[in-house]
């Protein structure tokens, strides 16, 4: 029998090559080995108040370019969170048991606090919990996270081994962070400063659905330096981030070409950065047209939410039919 994994996505706007290689290439191997469910979590997104047009954008933006990518809905379970209602069922009855001290001592919860101290609203302080009932409402074993996600998976199997010692029985597995690959793929930014990341600005981004104009404007804009002013010498962080995107769309040999010419003193930005953008623009071209193609397909987006909601609800009800029963939720 195959382990099941499970994973969600904020839906915040549009895919980029940063989201593709961290993760969606490993949902991709992953959903052909594993029983996978694949959610869009716009319950959770609801902790920001986006507008009922943004959300349903977002929304369709995150299913369209996960079916760009290839997840496949025959062979995995593709869904919108809050199409199956047993979630929020199961993430009431684990709140009752989620206690204010632990869920206050969330770093996440804590950083929230700091950033947005005039939107700490409930949904924050109990996020934990509702991310918990996400993982068991399917009694995941396999969690593809972060670092930064690790201590909410932490929470989870403290909710589900808690649920399992009041009620004296061994019901929730334990569900344990998982990646696919030994060594994940690191995408820096086009700032200079870390990893490609929406927080930091869209310019900071590549986009899945980014056009060719906009990919090399934003390459052109890219942090370098004055360059090299001695062979060999150490790249620094903002230029060492644009060999590392060379290396994850480009040949080996035109890495080489151009790393030669930088540890001769004899690199050209403007060179640089045009044939990274060239690069770019190939690899993202196919990913980019079938985005375009499924976005027109409304009555296949359809399908597909509605065949995902189905066969989430039906592992979702089994779950949730148990739990009721342990709890003392019996018909008379």
């Amino acid at each position: 029998m195959k382990e099941t994994v499970v994973s969600g996505i904020r839906p915040t706007g549009k895919l980029h090559l940063g989201n593709y290689f961290g993760a969606v290439t490993n949902f991709v191997k992953m959903q052909h080995e594993y029983n996978c469910y694949f959610f869009i979590a716009d319950l959770h997104s609801l902790t920001t108040h986006p507008t009922p047009q943004d959300l349903h954008g977002h929304v369709k933006n995150v299913l369209v370019e996960y079916l760009a990518c290839g997840l496949d809905p025959e062979a995995t379970t593709i869904y919108i969170q809050s199409d199956v209602p047993e979630v929020t069922e199961l993430y009431l009855y684990l709140n009752m048991n989620a206690y204010m001290g632990e869920l206050e001592r969330s770093t996440s919860f804590k950083d929230k606090v700091r950033s947005q101290p005039d939107n700490v609203n409930a949904g924050l302080l109990t996020y934990p919990s509702l991310m918990a009932a996400d993982i068991l409402i399917h009694k995941a074993t396999k969690v593809p996270v972060g670092k930064d996600q690790e201590q909410h998976l932490e929470m989870t199997r403290t909710f589900g081994n808690r649920f399992n010692r009041l009620y004296n029985n061994e019901y929730f597995p334990e569900p344990f962070a998982f990646n696919y690959a030994a060594n994940l793929v690191k995408v820096p930014g086009l700032d200079g400063k870390g990893k490609m990341g929406k927080s930091e600005g869209d310019a900071n981004c590549i986009y899945l659905a980014d056009s060719p104009e906009i990919i090399r404007k934003k390459v052109a804009k890219a942090v370098t330096d004055g360059g090299p002013t001695q062979d060999n010498q150490e790249k620094p962080e903002s230029v060492q981030n644009l060999f590392e995107l060379m290396k994850i769309v480009s040949t080996p040999d035109t890495v080489t070409h151009f790393d030669d010419l930088y540890n001769k003193q004899a690199i050209r930005y403007g060179d640089f950065k045009k044939q990274l953008a060239e690069d770019m623009i190939i690899f993202n071209s196919p990913i980019r047209e079938r985005i375009e193609e499924i976005s027109k397909d409304s009555v296949y987006l359809r399908q597909v939410a509605r065949h995902g909601a189905m066969k989430a609800r039906d592992s979702a009800h089994k779950t949730i039919k148990e739990v009721r029963e342990i709890i003392g939720f019996k018909p008379f």
